[in-house]
């Protein structure tokens, strides 16, 4: 599952939307649906985003959560680290290969800190 398809099916339960109902108001069939929010499809693109956000009605702070999600919700992530600093490129590496690992715990704080980061910017 991807974030942003966690949230959606968070957001469609909270609205009473079913998944067909929903999928018939954006345009999609269930199945590509509910496979977007299983994480079986890579990441939505913005109209489709925007459907689903004007259907479901939410505004503000939770349609631009969800629009961000959706950015960061490609399941099969390239990283080019060239030019940047050697550290770079080997964090890279290893989160590529011990991703599978981590807990929920080590998952929150890498995310924390990564937020911190580009906030700070």
């Amino acid at each position: 599952m991807t974030p942003f398809g966690r949230r959606l099916r968070e957001l469609r339960e909270e609205k009473g939307e079913s998944l067909s109902n929903l999928a018939a108001a954006v345009g999609v069939s269930a199945a590509y649906l509910s496979a977007l929010e299983h994480g079986r499809r890579g990441r939505p693109g913005f109209h489709l985003v925007q459907k689903i956000i004007g259907h479901l009605g939410i505004i503000w702070d939770e349609a631009e959560e969800l629009a961000e999600l959706a950015r960061l919700s490609h399941p099969k992530v390239t990283v080019d680290t060239g030019g940047l600093d050697p550290r770079a490129t080997e964090i890279a590496n290893r989160l590529a290969r011990d991703v599978r690992r981590l807990d929920g715990p080590a998952l929150d704080r890498m995310l924390e800190l990564l937020k911190d980061e580009s906030s700070a910017t």
